[in-house]
């Protein structure tokens, strides 16, 4: 068993290890992009809907001085533009820690 990691160790310790992800790297990179794309549309739209409901909620909810519904009316309408925003950010998001994790030696 220790044979197999002793290439492994060697090469970190000489410090050659490298990581440059790449779509072409496996079979399959377009559709998984394609999936995840699917997925934040559905992740926006799911956003999309909380809106206008939590929107409606907090309407209703000030027209019939009900504290409880305007409440949860409120707090819908920031979580779904709060998830909007992440889902929109993501990508850069990831960029950004993904570049400041390869600056670290």
């Amino acid at each position: 068993m220790q044979l197999l990691f002793a290439p492994v160790a060697a090469a970190l310790a000489r410090g050659v290890v490298s990581f440059s992800p790449s779509s072409s790297g496996l079979p399959g990179g377009n559709v998984l992009q394609s999936l995840v794309n699917g997925l934040g549309w559905w992740g926006l739209l799911a956003a999309l809907a909380g809106i206008v409901i939590g929107a409606a909620t907090w309407a209703l909810g000030a027209h019939t001085n009900n504290y409880q519904h305007t409440s949860s009316g409120k707090r819908a309408v920031l979580v779904s533009a709060a998830a909007a925003l992440v889902i929109g950010a993501a990508p850069t998001i990831l960029n950004f820690f993904f570049a400041a994790g390869q600056r670290v030696h």
